[in-house]
């Protein structure tokens, strides 16, 4: 087949006029040269016809060229518009969460508003009897060392063993009074600590008997619901921990959630009735050479799923039946320890074995020690 080039050559051959090839010489006939005219005729047609298939194939491409840019900047425009639906509804969804933890923190707080106001009416009321009680015990074990010192010692032998006995025994229980007054005092300070509102000032905070007191009041809420319901509480405090400084009403939040927790957890294995079960709650404070306070509160109930762990800090997230949590409790303590004070609030668990929360807070420095 003859190229686009040859073709041009046998055009310009073939495109002498046809008064030319009539005056060649007479060896050539009149047939020859009509036929030479029609060629040039049909080399110049076939000329134009490439030039126009030539014109056609690049408008083609050129029309297929545009139409996928434009394919292309249409899937473009349609991935983007996509990316920012989705980017406005996480956003709105986002908004939504915090309008809804919002909403439940001020019915929250309000709540605690008036459970702080209630508390203190009863602490006025419970105060004075308290007062009374434990002055009382008090007097009553000096006025026994009195007697027991002064006029038993005259008795007969038998009578006075006797006494001594009798004085022996009442001391002690009157110990015993005075001890659990303190403590049901202790009690009521704490509740009106903890229905105050979220926040306050940090200051030098004994977190051992924090945590040895919030413990054993969760400890005691349980039994309070069940009294079939034992645990046995294992604390391993550092006598080293010192005060560090924290928010005393929150710490004492985020430790009674975790103690809650924990012993729900273990009060749900012991329902399952698996044979030489025993609950129990581990509670370990350490204090790290650069200052670190670390509290871990360990179980041996359900134990996590995977899958649960990973919404386990998300606001209104639960596991437990209705009535029984909202699903607040984890995510105020993560804020509190995260936000607040600036620390950690980390899970590990196996299921159907143990989970452990720690607790990690650094040394807290104030603006005037940072200036």
């Amino acid at each position: 087949m003859a190229t686009f080039h040859e073709d041009l050559l046998h055009i310009e051959i073939l495109s002498i006029p046809l008064r030319t090839l009539l005056t060649f010489p007479a060896f050539l006939s009149p047939v020859l040269a009509i036929s030479m005219f029609l060629a040039r005729r049909f080399a110049l047609d076939s000329r134009l016809l490439a030039i126009k298939l030539v014109q056609v194939r690049r408008l083609s491409a050129q029309t297929m060229a545009q139409q996928q840019e434009k394919q292309e900047l249409l899937a473009q425009q349609n991935e983007t518009l996509e990316l920012q639906v989705q980017q406005r509804t996480a956003a709105l969804q986002r908004t939504l969460t915090n309008l809804q933890t919002a909403q439940h923190q001020l019915i929250q707080s309000e709540k605690m508003a008036s459970l702080g106001e209630l508390a203190a009416g009863i602490a006025h009321e419970i105060q004075n009897p308290l007062n009374f009680v434990n002055n009382f015990a008090e007097v009553a074990v000096e006025l026994l060392t009195e007697l027991k010192e002064g006029p038993l010692p005259a008795l007969p032998e038998e009578e006075k063993k006797l006494a001594d006995e009798l004085v022996d025994e009442l001391t002690q229980n009157l110990d015993k009074v005075t001890y659990h007054g303190h403590r049901a005092d202790s009690i009521v300070k704490g509740m009106l600590e903890h229905s105050r509102a979220t926040g306050g000032a940090r200051q030098p905070t004994d977190l051992n008997a924090v945590c040895d007191e919030y413990l054993r009041l969760s400890y005691h809420g349980l039994r309070a619901k069940d009294k079939t319901f034992n645990a046995t509480l294992t604390t391993h405090f550092d006598e080293h921990l010192g005060r560090p400084e924290v928010v005393p009403q929150d710490m004492g939040r985020v430790l009674l959630n975790l103690f809650n927790n924990a012993f729900y957890a273990v009060h749900q294995r012991q329902k399952l009735g698996q044979p030489d079960y025993r609950p129990e709650v581990i509670v370990t404070t350490e204090r790290h050479p650069n200052d670190d306070v670390v509290i871990r509160v360990r179980d041996n109930g359900m134990g996590i799923p995977p899958a649960v762990r990973a919404k386990i800090f998300q606001p209104f997230f639960t596991t437990k039946p209705p009535g029984e949590g909202t699903g607040l409790g984890l995510s105020l303590s993560y804020d509190i320890i995260t936000k607040s004070h600036g620390g950690t609030l980390t899970v590990e668990s196996k299921e159907g074995e143990f989970t452990e929360f720690t607790i990690w807070l650094p040394p807290f420095v104030s603006s005037e020690d940072e200036v």
